[in-house]
């Protein structure tokens, strides 16, 4: 777990992983593989996340302004 873009992306290099990621249902950052999914268990049932996922070799300034473009286009998200 990540508190940052800036430290998911640190994560990603140190770990050798293409994606980095925001989840949004629980504050954190971090890194994952394409297809990974980002959730919890609850009551035996897997509940997704709600993530936004980027490719690692983006600046964390492209990072901050796509997601918070993203945010501003899907207030619902």
């Amino acid at each position: 777990m990540a508190g940052s873009w800036q430290e998911a992306k640190e994560a990603a290099k140190r770990e050798g992983l293409e994606l980095v990621f925001h989840d949004l249902d629980t504050g954190y950052y971090g890194a994952c593989k394409r297809g990974d999914r980002q959730g919890a268990f609850s009551c035996g049932k897997f509940v997704e996340h709600r993530t936004i996922a980027q490719v690692a070799d983006q600046t964390v300034e492209e990072m901050e302004e796509k997601e918070r473009r993203f945010l501003q286009e899907n207030p619902d998200y």
